[in-house]
């Protein structure tokens, strides 16, 4: 006998307000009837009395046409059709019914599309066949994802299910990205193409000049976002690990190797991959007990996570799929799963460097410095954090240990491989976008003006670089103007009229807006 999914008319749904009065369907409609212990998805599908098809946010709405049968079924086409493919509820229905009920619904219509994928899902995530009464040589190959609604890799065919497997992914890592305006939008752009053709633009001694500068305020930046503030040296040392990012291949070993870089003093850090629960957040003042604001990846499935992310990142190195979603997929991916004690937001960063350095989207050599810009987005980079890390935290299960530390006390591997990494791609592209808009020109222009006031004081004063960087240096500190003590000290030998006229050049050069 079929599953019975019953449609219940609401104006309120898991605390949020419905556009309009209707029924929740799809995706939805399923997590609700079968109390699956996952998230609800961020976009969530209605279906009203009215004629009307409109999206408003985290609705989809669909006029009563569109109704599907209330049956375990009929749901899922309608949630494959017009929602996407959504591994996480695939993989926590088929550990919720039984194998014989899969067979059951795939039987249903077993030459249909719908049928099939259900039917290369259940054999894809459970890594076990089930058997289906039907010959499907004279069928064509069907796609699993809709390109219309989620990015996609070319993909290879499944001769048994007559399917291409097009997802971004492997079973033990496989995040998905739904297309949006935004993305679609940034994508058209081009936007490594903009930056190649503002490079070119630049004269080289101006470029690898900025280049240098640009490495070290990433570095530096990757630290402050953690709340560290480094030593020049120290922030050199990780800056030219970065300018090395992409030259060699993505493996656990070399993870290790990064976080040696980063952590300089390992007197109180466990280095490697954990070999204890972790969190991020704060302890109770007074007792101790933790506040998580994300909990890590259990450490037993920290390897199979890392694993299956490092065969993902080989797999979206595919010319079709987009450079700044596969970076969005495997760094938010890994910083999701935290597999060290310390250094995961600075190998993080490292990692958006090393997939856009190896899909050639910095193909002039110089580091994309997108620490700097998400540092000056900190806000929005901690709600894309939390916007995956909080819906988890109702569906994780655990304990305080002796140390203060968390025990995850049931399954949570699926949460880590099968997430929505659509608003972390979004932000991404937008610091990107940002990055080649500001940061980059800005770097490049200040060099520039640099060059311009130092001609001007060569050909007038003959100050050494040296002494020409003070003055900058001060001037800059003190909107334009030299300090008594400047005046008094470091530049005494200069006559008041020189003061005034260096003063002036430099107001002209540098704050001529």
């Amino acid at each position: 006998m079929e599953r019975k999914i019953p449609l219940i008319e609401t104006t309120i749904f898991q605390g949020e307000i419905t556009p309009e009065k209707g029924k929740i369907v799809g995706y939805g409609a399923i997590i609700d009837s079968l109390k699956l212990p996952i998230p609800f998805p961020k976009t969530l599908s209605i279906i009203i009395e009215k004629s009307k098809k409109y999206s408003a946010e985290n609705w989809n709405v669909f006029p009563i046409s569109y109704q599907p049968e209330q049956n375990l079924y009929k749901q899922l086409v309608f949630a494959i059709k017009y929602e996407g493919i959504n591994l996480l509820v695939f993989k926590s229905l088929f550990n919720s019914i039984t194998k014989e009920e899969i067979e059951s619904i795939v039987n249903t219509e077993p030459m249909g599309q719908y049928s099939r994928k259900i039917w290369f899902l259940y054999e894809w995530l459970q890594k076990e066949e089930i058997y289906i009464h039907v010959d499907l040589k004279k069928r064509k190959y069907i796609p699993l994802l809709d390109e219309k609604l989620q990015y996609t890799i070319k993909g290879i065919e499944s001769p048994r299910h007559k399917i291409i497997n097009n997802l971004p992914g492997t079973v033990d890592f496989c995040p998905l990205i739904f297309k949006t305006k935004k993305l679609e939008t940034y994508i058209a752009a081009n936007l490594a193409e903009q930056k190649n053709i503002f490079l070119n633009s630049v004269h080289k001694d101006v470029l690898q000049r900025a280049s240098s500068f640009l490495l070290l305020k990433d570095s530096k930046a990757s630290f402050t976002i953690e709340g560290e503030n480094p030593g020049n040296n120290r922030a050199t040392r990780w800056g030219k690990a970065i300018g090395q990012a992409g030259q060699k291949n993505l493996s656990i070993e070399e993870l290790i190797r990064l976080q040696q870089i980063v952590i300089e003093n390992s007197r109180f850090v466990k280095m490697g991959l954990r070999t204890e629960g972790g969190f991020v957040g704060e302890h109770d003042r007074i007792t101790g007990e933790p506040i998580p604001d994300h909990i890590s990846a259990k450490q037993q499935n920290v390897e199979q996570l890392l694993n299956g992310l490092i065969t993902t990142n080989t797999i979206v190195q595919e010319e079709t799929y987009d450079a700044v979603l596969a970076a969005a997929i495997i760094a938010f991916g890994f910083v999701f799963i935290h597999p060290f004690v310390d250094g995961n937001g600075r190998l993080h960063r490292y990692l958006i460097h090393h997939i856009l350095a190896q899909k050639e989207f910095t193909k002039q050599g110089v580091i994309f410095p997108v620490s700097a810009s998400i540092l000056d987005h900190i806000d929005d980079y901690r709600k894309v954090l939390e916007n995956y890390s909080h819906p988890l935290l109702d569906y994780i299960q655990w304990k305080e240990t002796a140390d203060h530390n968390v025990e995850v006390t049931n399954e949570t591997i699926d949460f880590y491989r099968y997430f929505d990494a659509t608003k972390q791609a979004e932000f991404l592209y937008d610091c990107v976008n940002d990055t080649l808009d500001r940061v980059i020109p800005n770097e490049v222009n200040y060099l520039q003006k640099y060059d311009e006031f130092k001609k001007y004081l060569d050909n007038n004063f003959e100050m050494p670089d040296k002494t020409v960087a003070m003055l900058v240096r001060f001037l800059e500190q003190n909107n334009g103007v030299l300090s008594k003590r400047a005046l008094n000290k470091e530049f005494s030998i200069l006559k008041a009229n020189e003061v005034e006229e260096i003063q002036e050049n430099f107001s002209n050069i540098f704050i001529e807006e």
